[in-house]
């Protein structure tokens, strides 16, 4: 899962973009409403964090902007207002859930999974294919009923490949969807962590290779390649 995280106090938005990173959510920064607006021009994302209150346009206005974009990105309004006329302005504005500061870092990550499970609402919480089970609310793994220990970045990476169903995934977008904006879009650490990936999951490879295309998780468990 990637986020756009909008919060005007350094401190605190680094404090969340590394919790979010222990829990495998990648968090790109935005510290006033039109570094948010450009973000959200060129990236796409699972779930906009808007605090309300930050300088240049408004948390109020990103929201409107993107409830007019008609994108369908879920919102969670963060912020310190925290009366029931503050909370129910912010749904009028398009707000999917509001979490009022200060705020137990356990808690988002709880409402960000759940909007990102009502997002993709035909999605069941813990998804199995092909002998996999994935629980993204546990961050569990299992394989043939053996638990698999992943590292975060492998975690994400599982996660959409396994939203997918089957279906081919690029290696461009696993990068925008399990990175977040300071990757390197000339790295190889998807390559790297898709190859630890099948690893961990252990023989015969579920994790396949479609040359020039990127990867999928091979329902027929016939082995992958190794790139």
């Amino acid at each position: 899962m990637r986020v756009l995280l909008v919060e005007d106090e350094p401190y605190m938005a680094e404090a969340i973009r590394d919790g979010l990173r222990l829990e495998a959510i990648a968090a790109d920064i935005a510290g006033d409403g039109d570094t948010a607006l450009e973000l959200l021009s060129v990236n796409a994302y699972d779930i906009a964090v808007l605090d309300r209150d930050i300088p240049g346009p408004s948390g109020d206005e990103v929201a409107e902007h993107i409830v007019a974009s008609g994108s369908g990105l879920p919102i969670l309004m963060l912020t310190a207002a925290d009366r029931l006329d503050d909370k129910a302005s912010g749904f009028g504005l398009g707000a999917d859930d509001y979490l009022t500061k200060p705020f137990e870092l356990r808690e988002l990550v709880l409402r960000l999974r759940a909007l990102d499970r009502r997002r993709a609402h035909s999605r069941p919480p813990v998804q199995e294919i092909a002998g996999l089970r994935v629980d993204p609310f546990r961050r569990e793994v299992h394989r043939d009923g053996r638990h698999v220990a992943l590292t975060r970045k492998q975690f994400a990476v599982l996660e959409v490949l396994v939203a997918a169903e089957g279906g081919v995934v690029s290696a461009e977008e696993l990068l925008r969807r399990a990175w977040d904006e300071n990757a390197d879009p000339f790295t190889n650490a998807v390559r790297i962590t898709v190859s630890g990936l099948r690893k961990r999951l252990g023989e015969p490879w579920i994790v396949a290779t479609v040359p020039g295309a990127g990867y999928r998780i091979d329902a027929a468990r016939q082995e992958g390649g190794r790139g």
